[in-house]
This record gives C-alpha cells, sequence and structure tokens, in this order.
C-alpha cells in the first residue's frame, strides 16, 4: 500500500513537471522505495548513490554551519539532478532536463517531498496499513 502510494506521489510529480525525466525516493540506507526510472537503469545502484548523496549533502551542510540540508542541485551537461530529503530517513531524488528552469523543477520536487513524508509519516502511525 505504501509503495503505491509512494509511486502515485511520483507519477503526479512526472505530470505536474514535463522537464522532470524522472523520479525515485530512497531510504536512507538505499532502498528503493518508489521510482519511476527506466527498467534498464541499475536501481539499486541509483538507490545506494542517492542515500549517498543525502549522507553527504547533511553532513557537509551541518559542518559547514548552514543548519539542515533543505535541497541539494546538481548541473551537468544533460540536465539537472534535484534532491530533498522527504522526512528524516527518506529523499526524493529527480532527473530535470537541462532545458529546464531548474527553480520551478525544485519547487515541483519540494511539493513532492512534503507529500511522500506525509506518507511514510502515515505509515509509521499505523504500521499494520503500511505493506
Amino acid at each position: 500500500m505504501r509503495s503505491h502510494l509512494l509511486k502515485t506521489v511520483l507519477d503526479e510529480l512526472n505530470e505536474a513537471s514535463a522537464d522532470i525525466d524522472t523520479a525515485a525516493i530512497v531510504s536512507s540506507d538505499g532502498l528503493m522505495l518508489a521510482s519511476s526510472l527506466p527498467s534498464e537503469q541499475d536501481q539499486d545502484r541509483v538507490g545506494v548513490s542517492s542515500a549517498t548523496l543525502l549522507s553527504i549533502g547533511s553532513r557537509l551542510a551541518s559542518d559547514l554551519g548552514c543548519g539542515k540540508l533543505q535541497q541539494l542541485v546538481i548541473k551537468s551537461e544533460l540536465g539537472y539532478l534535484i534532491a530533498a530529503p522527504s522526512g528524516l530517513e527518506t529523499i526524493l531524488v529527480a532527473v530535470v532536463k537541462a532545458e529546464a528552469k531548474p527553480g520551478m523543477a525544485v519547487i515541483d520536487v519540494l511539493r513532492a517531498a512534503e507529500a511522500a513524508e506525509l506518507i511514510l509519516k502515515c505509515a509509521v502511525a499505523s504500521p499494520k496499513t503500511s505493506q
């Protein structure tokens, strides 16, 4: 049930923004909770890399006195990777097209991360219905 709801969040994110190619919600230990990644993409590798990104970003923000991590935006030659924590133990990552306006994509990703966080909080509050 929880994974279905999280997948719905990703589907709605993809529908809300034509600039977002794909997205995933990953636990802090690298477990893929929901994904719209193409089947040829190595889900395990993306999960572990995303969890590592969250850990490094959070630690760096803290060590530099920047406070709690809110988002990460990485620009590459083919687009952007936007990552946002979606609770204490999860991260939402999205791949955004190069021609996109990253500010708008960040807003969409943050909204989706908040929706995922609510789903995960409800799942913790009522574990019998989270499976």
